[in-house]
């Protein structure tokens, strides 16, 4: 028996010893935040802290490498400001948390450069002037909206020493986070210029050519957010009615079940929308190509009629259908179908076949006709329109028009306006309405502002106002506590601070709503006025009544550029 448990204790010890061997050794990782990753603009002339997290203990060296392991190409080292120096590495200790952080001195401009951090090599690395440019649509509208107007400059425009990066859209109502999602620096080339923010592009573009400094922008923005979602909690103390709506969300469960009710409503709506449109019930759908219309009314496509039972709007599904004469020289040719924007969303067909939809109603309809669809002679267009529960309608003085080149350098087109072939389909009450959290207080400095907090900035450039119109009484007090929330967050009690005025917008014929966006800049005026450092940058002359979202960014951002250029100069 003693014999038998001695065997079994030495096979146990054996068996754990094995286990050991077999079980590979695990260094720790120095992990990095999402910002300090390659192709990464660092602020010259200031600073420069590096962080991240580690085990509690570890050593962490940083250094500026003249050479990349991986690579025997020579590459030079920053040069640091006069008054300090760059030493040929920098270590820190992790602490009993994991936290670390490194302290650079100023830096000139300049680059591309290798940083090493432990293990990790972070290539092509510029030193410049970096901008966080913040605030709603007008601000995150990215490049590939503004192609009406600036195609062929957009197409001929490369410097990979503009480099942007966009803060994941995340909100977080528990507290401000140490760091966000993945995401990384792109430099201004053919491949990522679409998604770079427009306005951020051409203010960036502006300023290179002006200093010829690298320029970094960090694109942190959100559509129809208002600017109490951008102020910490502590920013908001004077404002107990916004810290009391946020603290109704902290809780997870209760944000999950709104938006699974949300969920199943919107499920329920559109199924019924679904079932009781007899445009795609009918044995021949509306969406035809040899669907007879002939009983169908016809209207006017600007008209108020359709859309309206003579008191209130019809919500549900609108359907459209017109003939159009195309050229023999198109037979055959691949096209572009513009609907300009629909009021709310749309599904569209080019000869019963299906050619696009969106989802809801700012965005320009450019659907693309594949080679092969259209014929010389009569060719049909069917749109089914959804609303929502609003006044459904085409918007005003857009391109609505087929568009072809049959050869090289000839563009033709075929209007769609005037008068279509209308039929009501599934005529339904309001949709359900939605819950967008990332409106709500506070969510928003937590999850896109404070992950941002350690890296140096030159200034902030901020869009935003649409969403506070209808509060704007209380707008200038607001993005005070915001400009003063974000120099405690960056420590810099004299941060730039570029606030974008509104564009003009709404029919002259809406009287109350011009006036309303008319009180709205003067309160963004105040702002500008009361706080130092502040500039208003002038863009009430640029808008398009029927666009929230106006396409001439090319002349804002160098606007903004003016004015950071006159303060660069000024502070010299």
């Amino acid at each position: 028996m003693k014999i038998e448990l001695s065997y079994n204790k030495v096979r146990l010890g054996v068996a754990a010893l094995l286990c050991l061997c077999a079980t590979p050794w695990v260094e720790a990782k120095v992990k990095l935040p999402a910002l300090i990753s390659d192709g990464m603009v660092l602020q010259r002339e200031q600073p420069v802290k590096l962080w991240g997290t580690a085990d509690a203990g570890e050593t962490v060296e940083v250094k500026f490498l003249k050479k990349s392991v991986k690579n025997e190409g020579k590459v030079s080292l920053p040069a640091a400001m006069k008054g300090s120096k760059l030493k040929a590495s920098y270590t820190a200790v992790a602490d009993e948390s994991g936290q670390w952080n490194i302290v650079l001195p100023p830096l000139k401009a300049g680059g591309p450069y290798l940083l090493q951090v432990n293990d990790i090599e972070l290539k092509d690395i510029l030193i410049g002037d970096v901008w966080l440019c913040s605030g709603q649509s007008n601000m995150e509208l990215p490049v590939n909206r503004v192609t009406d107007m600036f195609a062929d400059e957009i197409r001929s425009y490369n410097n990979d020493r503009i480099r942007h990066i966009i803060v994941p859209k995340v909100y977080n109502f528990h507290a401000p986070q140490d760091d966000m999602p993945q995401t990384s620096w792109k430099p201004l080339t053919q491949e990522n210029v679409m998604d770079f923010s427009a306005l951020a592009y051409f203010y960036a573009k502006a300023l290179y050519e002006k200093t010829g400094v690298p320029v970094g922008l960090i694109n942190s923005s959100w559509g129809g957010t208002p600017v109490e979602a951008w102020i910490s909690e502590e920013g908001l103390k004077e404002f107990p009615l916004y810290i009391n709506d946020k603290r109704q969300y902290e809780d997870d469960a209760y944000c999950d079940h709104i938006k699974k009710v949300e969920g199943e409503s919107f499920y329920r709506w559109n199924l019924a929308l679904y079932k009781g449109d007899p445009g795609l019930h009918e044995a021949k759908p509306w969406y035809a190509a040899d669907y007879d219309d002939s009983g169908w009314k016809s209207v006017e496509m600007f008209s108020a009629e359709w859309g309206s039972n003579g008191l209130n709007p019809i919500g549900g599904s609108h359907w459209f259908r017109k003939e159009v004469e195309i050229p023999q020289s198109w037979n055959g040719k691949e096209a572009v179908l513009r609907l300009g924007c629909i009021v709310d969303a749309d599904s569209v067909y080019v000869n019963g076949q299906f050619v696009g939809t969106t989802s809801y109603q700012y965005p320009p309809r450019i659907y693309r006709i594949p080679a092969g669809l259209l014929k010389a002679g009569k060719n049909n267009v069917t749109i089914r329109l959804i609303s929502n529960g609003g006044y459904p309608q085409f918007v005003k003085e857009k391109p609505y028009k087929i568009i072809c080149t049959p050869t090289e350098g000839k563009q033709e087109e075929v209007s769609l306006e005037g008068n279509w072939k209308y039929r009501l389909g599934a005529p339904m009450p309001n949709a359900p309405s939605m819950m967008f959290f990332c409106y709500k207080p506070v969510c928003l400095y937590n999850a896109m502002i404070s992950p941002l907090r350690n890296y140096s900035i030159r200034g902030a450039i901020w869009y935003q106002g649409e969403s506070n119109v209808s509060r704007r009484n209380e707008y200038t007090a607001l993005l005070t506590a915001m400009i003063a929330d974000w120099r405690r967050t960056f420590q810099n009690e004299e941060l730039p601070f570029y606030i974008v005025e509104l564009a003009d917008f709404l029919s002259k014929d809406d009287i109350g709503g011009r006036k309303a966006w008319a009180e709205m800049r003067q309160e963004q005026a105040k702002a500008a006025q009361s706080n130092s450092h502040a500039t208003l940058i002038k863009n009430s002359d640029l808008g398009e009544w029927n666009d929230i979202h106006p396409l001439d960014k090319k002349t804002l951002g160098g606007r903004v550029a003016d004015a950071v250029w006159k303060d660069m100069n000024q502070s010299k």
